[in-house]
């Protein structure tokens, strides 16, 4: 008796295109995603696109009651940015999907209170669970990751423990808070 490794998809004559419409969406959501949180990152490192730059948003953090309010605006634009461009790219994206949560999550902790548009947490809730969901998918087959011999298959592991690195490092983030 033979034992064959069987894909996700089974041996069905529609695996590959199955497999290719599932790595397709992935890069949609990862372009998506990423482009959104590089436009939101680069807002706040430099001001582009109508955003406030670096002394502002470090205000911002300073009355939300960080400490050291320009640190930690350039902490959260690097992680958008790099989170971001990590998901264009499909590189080492777990790691970028948790740059992107870990923010998120403090983002939810200075922001919540209405659910809805304009004041809400929908969007930042959004963008959370896309970053979860790529996280515990993996990039797809259309990614730098696939170039990388740790990182060629993605495994659930490796996005629990972004998942766990991007809460823990958001909690702490929110505890140093006033």
């Amino acid at each position: 008796m033979s034992f064959r490794s069987r894909t996700l998809f089974g041996d069905s004559p529609h695996a590959a295109s199955s497999h290719t419409g599932l790595s397709l969406g992935l890069l949609l959501l990862r372009l998506m995603v990423g482009i959104i949180m590089v436009g939101h990152g680069t807002q706040k490192l430099f001001g582009w696109f109508g955003g406030p730059g670096l002394e502002t948003t470090g205000k911002f953090f300073s009355e939300a009651g960080y400490p050291r309010g320009k640190a930690m605006a350039l902490i959260a634009g690097l992680s958008e940015t790099l989170g971001g461009l990590g998901l264009i790219l499909g590189f080492l994206t777990p790691l970028a999907a948790a740059a992107i949560l870990g923010t998120m999550v403090n983002a939810l902790g200075v922001t919540w209170g209405e659910f809805f548009l304009p004041k809400g947490v929908e969007f930042t809730l959004l963008v959370a669970l896309c970053a979860t969901a790529l996280a515990l998918t993996g990039p797809g087959a259309y990614a730098v990751d696939r170039y990388l011999p740790v990182l060629r298959t993605h495994r659930l592991a490796y996005g629990v423990a972004a998942i766990a690195l991007a809460v823990v490092v958001g909690a702490v983030f929110l505890l140093i808070k006033d």
